[in-house]
């Protein structure tokens, strides 16, 4: 029986963290403290709500270091923390996601032609931060994390219809951003 074998270059480090050791979780947070940040500022919005995730969700691994059994790589391990805390932060503000009765037809999301949408990724940073927090989520955790719609459906504990709705609509939001800032003159 074939099984998925992932390498994982830090492997070393997180065995000297499940011994005890603070060097070894401090290089492990030094590694990936800055991209941990950034998906749950992509997700919250909020420089004080991502650093309150980020260090609430290395306390939460190092403490549970013990349970990580190695079937993904740390960092894989570690981003699924800081999305599951982010989430939650997002709950507690009570995130709205727009339901899908009031549409009657979802299109599929590859009828928006977005090729001709050339800008530099700082401009689309800032106009994603604009967006609401449904739909700079969804669209955060789909384009920028990779996840497919079934599983954002299971983490945010909506429906997949949902989810695809969401983004559609926070790709035509985003849109509407741009254009409104004169980004797209042609």
């Amino acid at each position: 029986m074939l099984e998925a074998v992932y390498i994982d270059k830090n492997l070393e480090l997180v065995k000297k963290c499940m011994q005890g050791s603070r060097a070894a979780q401090f290089e492990l947070y030094k590694l990936y403290a800055k991209a941990m940040y950034n998906v749950a500022l992509r997700i919250l919005n909020y420089e004080e709500e991502a650093e309150d995730v980020l260090q609430e969700a290395f306390l939460d691994a190092f403490t549970r270091i013990v349970d990580f059994r190695q079937e993904t790589t740390f960092g894989l391990w570690l981003k699924q923390i800081v999305i599951n805390k982010s989430i939650n932060y997002l709950r507690k503000r009570k995130m709205e996601f727009v339901g899908t009765e009031e549409i009657s037809e979802v299109p599929d999301e590859d009828s928006f032609d977005d090729s001709d949408v050339q800008l530099q990724a700082e401009e689309i940073r800032q106009a994603i931060t604009q967006l609401p927090d449904g739909y700079r989520v969804v669209l955060s955790l789909y384009l920028l994390e990779g996840y497919d719609h079934e599983e954002i459906a299971h983490i945010l504990k909506i429906s997949e219809n949902t989810s695809r709705t969401q983004y559609m609509r926070a790709k035509k939001k985003l849109k509407s951003i741009l254009e409104q800032k004169g980004m797209r003159d042609e």
